[in-house]
């Protein structure tokens, strides 16, 4: 199905199928296997063994790839990660997500903004993804601490790294990887200058964490509190376009 066009009026064709799993977790997973193998054929000690051969059920899990259908529309700013919308706020953008950086690029314009907190418990797909298409911008790493994601200061004092992407007509998208208390790695996929199709995989957070994503002036969210996002499908908003949207949970 990889880059089969689709649409709402019944074109394209779906079927289940197992999800990839990202090669930087593949020798995590076959390292966890080969220890199993060891506590279970050498040492004959199942109660280590088993609990181990489980464990490389769960590694492999986490490192899961699966295919994303991403909306084909401009001005869409697709989740660029799996999770529970826990926060959206008015903030100001990070520092380092405005102003000029020495490269003479602006940046995302200074005053609040909309910021959609998506946590991501070990339990998502911790693939990333690009929000919007366009160039990388920026891409700012920030050593930091390892307190709980799900905190709203966490995106001030833990580890994150901020990713800013322009599109042609100058609107940016900025977007924060932020480590909680078991992710202790942050891998990129892209450098500033790479071209991005809106959903294209930009990274990944190891073993639980969370993305904000800072919406430009004059966008509201289409995701609402307590919300399941998937990366690359759900919309998180429309660029331009401002509308109260109420739920209810049942």
């Amino acid at each position: 199905m990889a880059g089969e066009l689709v649409d709402n009026r019944g074109r394209g064709d779906a079927a289940w199928q197992w999800p990839a799993i990202h090669p930087e977790g593949r020798k995590f997973g076959l390292i966890a296997f080969a220890i199993s193998l060891i506590f279970l054929l050498i040492f004959d000690w199942e109660i280590v063994g088993w609990p181990l051969l489980a464990l490389t059920g769960g590694v492999f899990a986490f490192f899961r790839d699966p295919e994303r259908v991403v909306p084909q529309d401009a001005n869409f700013i697709v989740a660029p990660a799996d999770g529970l919308v826990s926060l959206i706020t008015e903030v100001d953008p990070p520092a380092e997500l405005q102003g000029d950086d020495g490269t003479g690029e602006a940046g995302m314009p200074p005053g609040k903004v909309i910021r959609i907190s998506i946590f991501m418990s070990v339990f998502d797909v911790h693939i990333n993804r690009a929000p919007i298409g366009g160039t990388v911008r920026r891409l700012v790493y920030i050593p930091g601490k390892f307190m709980n994601a799900d905190l709203d200061k966490a995106s001030e004092e833990n580890e994150r790294q901020h990713i800013l992407i322009e599109r042609g007509d100058g609107v940016a998208i900025g977007f924060t990887q932020i480590a909680g208390l078991v992710a202790r790695r942050i891998v990129p996929f892209v450098k500033p200058g790479d071209m991005l199709a809106a959903g294209q995989r930009v990274g990944l957070i190891r073993f639980g964490s969370r993305v904000d994503v800072y919406l430009p002036a004059g966008t509201d969210p289409k995701v609402l509190i307590g919300q399941k996002t998937i990366a690359g499908e759900t919309v998180l908003g429309e660029i331009g376009q401002q509308k109260l949207i109420e739920g209810i949970a049942q």
